[in-house]
């Protein structure tokens, strides 16, 4: 059996296909609108006009929304594949082994890309909080023809970099840049969010109302579900010649709103204490509610004599809330409350095991919940006490910790694709303290230069954050056992050289090509690379083994076996093979079993052959190389 090679520009080398994905969808739903073109399958507009019927499509000049410069482009850029890869970073990590946060130091585009095999419809919560479009905190110019090679430049990691651009609102671009950049981050992180997920971006006045545009368009306006406003500082800015902006947004839409609603805060003892139970009723404690209506209904009017023979009707102006029939079934199933004497206006009784365990949250955010932007800095110094010019605008940890408790379930993934600080790390760590869950963050950051001591980066500060206020949580909290590690990742070329031949030298680039990872690339970057574009979870359980002297390694649940070792001579081929088909009896999965080597490690081609025969001999039909 012919054992498949895996090249630099293959689909698995890619993130996700989102324009093939999403014509698939439509070929799936209308087989009808697929043509052939010279590009090949492309989709027939006038089968689509005539399908949803010609008044449905709109005179795209005269349309409802939000439009700008470079609108098409982004949307395209969110289309494209990356052919990058994240190289894992153990000795920036914390727990390595065991953690199940991520912490990654790339553009956030890219990283989005990237994450789409992996994590696709399984973030419950994104919360972000870009940049507010001051005019002097842009730093996301996206001139993607080489993508990975901008991205490199940019942050200094080659050829000494290039400043990152600021945006001035004299540029004449000021909100066009700002579109552009968030437009296609936004579509990438729609489609990362489970049906029932939550985005939420903070934001303040300047962007508010293009963010709310942008965010109908991708998510939907049906699916906005509100705008939080909170007190972000308490004095005012005597210097504002107008008016001081004391307080910011968290705009949040749904993937989904129709078919799910938000968790919501928990309810507190405070809440159920005042559920009682004076009458001793089987059904456990309850609470009553007044049973008139502030409306007159001449039907819902009607009298009612209570047990102490009094007789009783609505004030003026009102009626009961429910009709004469409803009545005596309440009072047949014992759910009205004449009081202790039975002489009482008639009430409505609700049982505590009767109310959903969810507290429904408001859009305006008192302090306690939401924190302001001195504790924020406060917070931040308490953790460097060594920096002298600490960030001035942080988030609370307060803010993010709300946002994670009405959104986010005890098990669920997390995602901040503009870290900053980390503080979206620390706030799921402590909420997973307070209710004993075990949610997990995916923190992504670009590595901005920072004068800040120490750090490098704004990345390598979102790190030491985590480490930081990790440590704190613990001494805080000895007995705490949830997550408190991260395993650190970093944007990167593939490990896999493209294959670019020079015309005045092809013999030479075949050779060259013989090997085609990277000669200063590790069997765990090439491992990671696979995880990622095969589209299994970074933090994925992996086994390893020692098999005929060589490491082997079973990826999650065991359909994936790799080995990367250098070296695979004829012997080793047979015992190889044989350990592995013996390791997969004994522990036998669902589902067809993928076997990953490195090509130049057989020695010749007759060992890679032996190999894959004796692999399928024991029903592995998927042997393929890198």
């Amino acid at each position: 059996m012919p054992i498949q090679k895996i090249q630099s520009g293959d689909a698995e080398t890619l993130s996700a296909d989102l324009r093939a994905d999403n014509l698939a969808r439509l070929r799936t739903l209308f087989p009808e609108l697929a043509t052939e073109g010279p590009g090949g399958v492309a989709i027939n507009v006038d089968v689509l006009k005539g399908l949803i019927g010609d008044a449905s499509v709109g005179d795209a000049d005269e349309k409802y929304g939000l439009t700008w410069h470079g609108k098409r482009a982004a949307r395209q850029l969110a289309l494209t594949p990356s052919s990058a890869t994240l190289r894992p970073c153990r000795e920036d990590s914390v727990d390595w082994d065991t953690t199940r946060n991520l912490m990654i130091e790339g553009d956030n585009l890219e990283v989005l890309k990237l994450l789409q095999r992996s994590y696709a419809g399984k973030v419950k919560l994104i919360y972000i909080d870009p940049p507010y479009n001051t005019g002097k905190d842009f730093v996301y110019p996206d001139n993607f023809q080489d993508s990975i090679r901008n991205y490199l430049e940019l942050t200094g990691q080659v050829e000494g970099g290039r400043k990152i651009s600021s945006n001035p609102e004299a540029s004449g671009r000021f909100h066009t840049d700002w579109l552009n950049m968030m437009y296609p981050r936004l579509k990438l992180a729609h489609s990362l969010l489970r049906d029932d997920g939550v985005l939420c971006v903070s934001i303040d006045d300047c962007e508010v109302a293009a963010l709310r545009q942008i965010c109908m368009e991708i998510f939907g306006g049906e699916n906005f579900l509100g705008t939080f406003v909170w007190q972000k500082r308490v004095s005012p800015d005597n210097d504002e010649r107008h008016m001081t902006a004391t307080h910011d947004y968290v705009v949040c839409f749904m993937k989904n709103k129709s078919e799910h609603i938000v968790q919501g805060f928990s309810r507190t003892d405070h809440q159920d204490d005042r559920y009682l139970n004076p009458d001793s009723d089987p059904r456990g404690a309850w609470t009553s509610s007044d049973l008139t209506r502030r409306e007159y209904r001449e039907r819902d009017f009607y009298e009612i004599t209570l047990p102490s023979g009094r007789k009783v009707t609505p004030a003026a102006g009102r009626s009961w809330s429910v009709p004469p029939e409803k009545f005596k079934e309440l009072v047949a199933d014992k759910r009205i409350w004449f009081g202790p004497a039975g002489d009482s206006m008639p009430r409505t009784k609700r049982f505590l095991t009767e109310v959903a365990n969810r507290v429904v949250p408001v859009s305006w955010l008192p302090r306690n919940l939401s924190g302001d932007n001195q504790a924020g800095k406060k917070h931040l110094k308490s953790l460097f006490p060594e920096v002298m010019d600490i960030f001035e605008t942080p988030k609370p940890v307060e803010l993010i910790a709300t946002m994670v408790q009405i959104f986010s379930g005890k098990g669920d993934v997390v995602l901040d694709f503009f870290a900053g600080t980390g503080t979206t790390g620390e706030a799921v760590a402590r909420q997973n303290r307070l209710d004993e869950g075990e949610r997990r963050f995916v923190l992504v950051q670009l590595p901005e230069q920072t004068d800040r001591s120490g750090f490098g980066s704004i990345a390598g500060l979102t790190r030491e954050r985590l480490r930081r206020s990790f440590r704190r949580i613990r001494e805080e909290s000895p007995l705490f056992t949830g997550d408190l590690g991260f395993k650190s990742f970093r944007l990167d070329t593939s490990n896999l050289s493209a294959w670019t031949p020079r015309r005045d030298d092809l013999v030479g680039t075949l050779f060259d090509h013989l090997e085609h990872v990277l000669p200063d690339r590790s069997d765990d970057d090439l491992l990671h690379e696979m995880l990622l574009k095969l589209g299994y979870d970074l933090c994925v359980p992996i086994q390893t083994r020692r098999i005929a002297g060589k490491a082997v390694q079973r990826v999650g649940d065991g359909v994936l076996v790799v080995c990367l070792d250098r070296h695979i001579g004829h012997a080793d081929a047979e015992s190889l093979a044989l350990g592995i088909a013996d390791w997969l009896a004994r522990e036998p999965v669902d589902g067809e079993v993928t076997c990953l080597f490195r090509d130049s490690a057989f020695a010749d081609d007759v060992a890679k052959s032996n190999l894959a025969a004796i692999l399928e001999q024991h029903g592995v039909k998927r042997v393929r190389s890198l």
